[in-house]
């Protein structure tokens, strides 16, 4: 399938597959529920739910024949989330796909009961997501992203791509327990470096933009956006302002470099995505969550965008620079 066609079919706040087609008179139908805390436009949503598709293809799904899609976008918008999870579960799909704490804890008030999987979380067990990593115990299993020890790494690179920063604003959130444990990781390495870290709530615009502008009028700063739902609601006017206070900034993911942000460090989403095709195929075919362990993300990526380096006045050291694993001119 080619980009363009698989955007024009997934464009839509909801799209659900003809249950009928090309799929056998004597096959069953099988139906996938798809949560995600993103607009329909958003490229890097729509990448990574294709790499999905793709991952079920090569399991010998064909969507539109003996799999039907349910996908609800959800903005990022908390009442959004649990509206459509709500509205999801009543369609008794045989799995959901949801990304992130924010969509899964919303997709348990509504059941215990429907098989989910996430392609990305941060802390599962923290989060109250799943038991254990090794037994999730529930209906509930996935991805995990990474370990809080990426925090420290956050905070070296930092310091490797700008080391005139002293002080460092984390943004976190605060409605969940992986954001100040995260704040308490990053915190954690920060004297070695001689950095001090200020944590930095995300729960609206106007909180960030204040935040952020009051941060700035103290020389040598610099910006850690850690994982949640709100940072990918907030992306936009967060890389703004940095880019506006001349803030150098890391972010969690490769999308926050693609849109203007300086570096990025953390899990390969395609990758993750692809691989929960492997754990949705496997609930389809019989298993059953609390019976597949929480797995790991294998692949992590470095990502530096040059321009923004470039109107920093930042010179990448040959360090960095060697271990990059993909420049953005």
């Amino acid at each position: 399938m080619r980009r363009r066609e698989f955007i024009t079919i997934f464009g839509g706040a909801a799209v659900a597959w003809p249950l009928v087609g090309h799929a056998q008179q004597n096959e069953r139908v099988r139906r996938i529920g798809i949560l995600l805390p993103a607009n329909a436009s958003d490229a890097e949503f729509q990448a990574w739910l294709e790499a999905f598709v793709q991952g079920l293809e090569l399991l010998g799904w064909n969507v539109g024949g003996n799999v039907q899609l349910e996908i609800r976008w959800a903005g990022g918008n908390a009442e959004d989330i649990r509206r459509h999870a709500t509205e999801l579960v009543a369609l008794a799909p045989d799995v959901v796909l949801a990304h992130g704490a924010s969509t899964v804890g919303r997709l348990l008030q509504a059941t215990r009961n429907v098989p989910i999987v996430f392609p990305v979380a941060f802390d599962p067990v923290g989060a109250g997501l799943v038991d254990s990593l090794s037994r999730p115990g529930g209906n509930v299993t996935g991805f995990m992203t990474t370990e809080y020890s990426i925090g420290g790494k956050w905070l070296e690179l930092l310091k490797q791509i700008a080391p005139n920063v002293k002080r460092v604003a984390v943004f976190r959130d605060t409605t969940t327990p992986t954001g100040s444990a995260m704040f308490g990781a990053i915190q954690a390495s920060a004297s070695s470096l001689g950095v001090e870290v200020l944590p930095v709530s995300m729960r609206d615009a106007a909180e960030i933009e204040r935040a952020v502008t009051e941060f700035a009028r103290s020389p040598n700063g610099g910006l850690i956006l850690t994982a949640s739902g709100l940072a990918f609601l907030h992306r936009d006017l967060i890389i703004a302002l940095a880019a506006q206070h001349k803030l150098p900034a890391v972010y969690f993911e490769r999308v926050f470099a693609t849109a203007g942000g300086l570096a990025s460090y953390g899990a390969d989403f395609v990758d993750l995505y692809r691989r929960a095709a492997g754990y949705v195929d496997r609930i389809l075919k019989g298993e059953k969550p609390a019976d597949l362990p929480v797995q790991a993300s294998t692949k992590y990526k470095l990502v530096i965008n040059l321009k923004a380096a470039q109107a920093l006045g930042l010179a990448l050291p040959p360090t960095v620079l060697a271990s990059v694993d993909e420049v953005l001119e």
